[in-house]
């Protein structure tokens, strides 16, 4: 018996194969997954070794670019044609909009859309007419719509982007869960830490905070560094740890935000990391103040690694965070919030491993990746029964 054909779409292959990782493969004993992402340099084939699912380039941008657009919904409505799914889900902004479009218009029977963030939360003007004009083509398009955060499933209902029966949140949020053996500070021993540390000039007595993320307004990077900038001036054996890139093009920081983090001596920038594992094992407390989120990876993958959080009080982080038991919540955009959230953690001294063991149960008991991958796996199934009782 052959298996239905589920087609997953997104921007980038790094969404594919990094924001669903495991979760394809994992998916193909049950289905027969095939991937569509920009090609990006043959990262896209990475993803089909991977996850051993065969895989489409469709090239795409993440930037509003009406006539690449367009020939993105040419080009996904011929395949979609072709290749006749039974389900097209698709994830982040611009893969939801082609990819709901372009399905829609092919006749595809059911078409799911995963929010993970509404980046038209922090737009003003006409940038904000717009991204809402096309938000409401996606939904529109899509048959469901799974918002993997309950505090994006309310912003969606209050925009009236959807009706209540369109919307479904997946077990307790996330899209694609935490591994909690791939997340475990116990794999790396006293010795990987202490030499990492030395590497990039972190003292054995240093405090460290960590972020790990992309270094952009909306992640509140400027506030993170002027109030580590305060901070350090009462408690100089605090480094802040930054993991991740610039994106200048999308959404910069503020100048003096980029000349702190290049010549602060306590802070150290690390750029992109494929494993960030290493860090958060030698970090003593996550900084996260971000504005806007879907369901942040970083946050749970902190907790995996026994982190205690300090994150803003937006949706998806103030889910996965329970003020004052594997975190703290802060309100966005307020560095003097930020600082004395900083100057309390600093107060109170590291963490007890009892304390970083009870973290990593919160995480575990409700993020699990596999059985995320088995609530979706649900999903799938219960559509295509649907779908076989109707036919």
């Amino acid at each position: 018996m052959s298996k239905e054909k589920i087609i997953r779409i997104t921007t980038v292959p790094r969404s594919l194969g990094g924001l669903l990782r495991g979760q394809l493969k994992y998916m193909t004993r049950s289905f027969e997954i095939v991937g569509i992402s920009s090609s990006d340099d043959g990262r896209l084939d990475k993803v089909a070794s991977d996850e051993n699912i065969r895989v489409i380039p469709v090239e795409m941008t993440r930037k509003i670019t009406p006539i690449k657009d367009i020939k993105a919904v040419i080009r996904l409505y011929q395949i979609l044609k072709k290749e006749k799914p039974l389900i097209v889900h698709s994830h982040t902004p611009k893969a939801g909009t082609v990819g709901m479009l372009a399905a829609k218009i092919a006749g595809v029977p059911h078409r799911l859309h995963t929010i993970a963030g509404l980046p038209l939360v922090e737009a003003t003007g006409v940038k904000r007419w717009l991204l809402n004009f096309v938000e409401k083509i996606t939904y529109n398009c899509a048959t469901m719509i799974y918002p993997n955060s309950f505090g994006l499933e309310e912003i969606i209902l209050n925009h009236n982007f959807a009706k209540a029966k369109k919307l479904k949140v997946i077990a307790n949020g996330s899209s694609n869960g935490i591994d909690m053996n791939h997340f475990d500070p116990a794999v790396f021993t006293v010795e990987e830490k202490e030499n990492l540390k030395q590497s990039i000039n972190i003292k054995p007595e240093d405090f460290v905070f960590i972020y790990v993320g992309r270094f952009v307004a909306d992640k509140g990077i400027n506030e993170l560094v002027a109030a580590f900038a305060e901070i350090n001036k009462s408690y100089p054996n605090t480094k802040l740890l930054l993991v991740g890139n610039y994106e200048k093009e999308l959404d910069p920081i503020l100048q003096e935000s980029e000349d702190l983090i290049a010549n602060h001596t306590s802070i150290i920038a690390v750029g992109w990391r494929t494993d960030v594992r290493p860090y958060f094992a030698i970090a003593d407390a996550l900084l996260f103040p971000s504005y806007r989120e879907g369901f942040p990876n970083v946050v749970m993958q902190a907790g995996a690694m026994g982190l205690y959080s300090a994150v803003t009080n937006i949706n998806g982080c103030n889910e996965i965070i329970i003020e004052g038991e594997n975190g703290t919540i802060f309100p966005p955009k307020n560095v003097h919030a930020l600082i004395a959230v900083i100057k309390n953690i600093l107060e109170k001294g590291k963490t007890s491993g009892c304390d970083s063991e009870r973290i990593r149960g919160m995480i575990a008991n409700r993020y699990d990746q596999k059985m995320i991958w088995k609530k979706i796996e649900e999903e799938y199934m219960t559509i295509i029964s649907k779908n076989t009782s109707e036919a």
